[in-house]
């Protein structure tokens, strides 16, 4: 249902498969992790399923999301729904089969709490670890670990919360069901309307950083002058390669959000061999100006974490 109320269809279903996999993996871990630390610290499993597990729990499915806000396959809070959810739903999954083993006699409501009350808390906690965790480090293209804390936090309020049973667990499914839905329902249409502001911005800015690159007048701009403070730092040809980065950068970037642009009406373009090419091209040079040459052309490439985020869209 998340993936059909994503307009621009940012998150591949592959990738949405390997996140629910890695959830399932994370609960093997977690049921070790909880058997060590009770062991630890023996105490009765009603305080210790209020105080610890959600803590064990949300710090390992919220170590998945981090990867994929380190590797740039996430980009809007869309994404951090979708992501955080997956994670959340394979963690739930391979949980309802242990217990489904341990407690195979239990009854229909039981079964009716933990699918429709527990299994959505995983999603849903997960998911709103993605959407803070995207609202706070968006803007950086280096993530400050502080940032995640406040998600992960209310991850593991909500979590806690859930297992007081405040509520009697069928109110208290009914609870998640009435709220969550609207939640994120909200998130997405946040999401799509920044979106499409930040490609309608981006892209004039693309474009006409691209026009100067190709029009052979940028020696007396920003660009020029950028270049020729390089030329003590850096040899003939590594200035030139620089130069070809920024141009070949700034048109995948715009490629990019010519997909997206496309798909948010409807549409979708096949990346095809000459952008691939392209890629190739991109790599080769990045080798030959060397990481100090990257980071120093940063300003000019809009590196932050969204713009790398939309190379791997184009890429994948």
């Amino acid at each position: 249902m998340l993936l059909y109320l994503d307009s621009y269809k940012l998150v591949r279903f592959k990738t949405i498969l390997w996140v629910i996999a890695g959830g399932g993996l994370l609960t093997i871990t977690a049921y070790f992790v909880n058997g060590f630390m009770l062991s630890m610290a023996p105490m009765e499993m009603k305080y210790f399923s209020r105080y610890v597990s959600p803590v064990v729990e949300e710090s390992l499915k919220a170590l998945v999301i981090v990867y994929l806000f380190r590797s740039h396959r996430i980009g809007f809070l869309v994404d951090a729904a979708i992501m955080g959810f997956a994670v959340g739903a394979g963690f739930a999954v391979v949980e309802a089969f242990y217990y489904l083993y341990t407690a195979g006699d239990a009854n229909l409501g039981v079964w009716i709490v933990r699918g429709f009350g527990t299994a959505v808390m995983h999603g849903g906690v997960t998911a709103i670890f993605g959407i803070v965790s995207q609202t706070l480090t968006e803007r950086n293209m280096k993530i400050n670990p502080v940032l995640y804390l406040p998600g992960l936090l209310a991850a593991i309020v909500l979590h806690s919360m859930f297992n007081h049973f405040v509520l009697p667990p069928i109110l208290m499914t009914l609870s998640i069901l009435a709220v969550l839905p609207p939640i994120l329902y909200i998130v997405f249409g946040r999401s799509a309307a920044h979106m499409h502001e930040w490609l309608e911005l981006d892209f004039d800015a693309d474009a006409n950083l691209l026009e100067q690159i190709n029009s052979g007048k940028f020696a007396q701009g920003k660009i020029g002058r950028f270049l020729q403070d390089f030329r003590s730092k850096f040899s003939g040809p590594v200035v030139v390669d620089m130069l070809c980065y920024l141009r070949l950068y700034t048109e995948l970037a715009l490629r990019a959000k010519g997909v997206l642009m496309m798909r948010e009406n409807g549409l979708d373009a096949p990346v095809g061999d000459r952008t691939k090419e392209k890629f190739t091209e991109m790599v080769y040079l990045e080798k030959s100006i060397g990481r100090t040459g990257v980071l120093a052309m940063r300003p000019f490439l809009h590196m932050t974490r969204k713009d790398l985020w939309q190379l791997y869209v184009l890429d994948s």
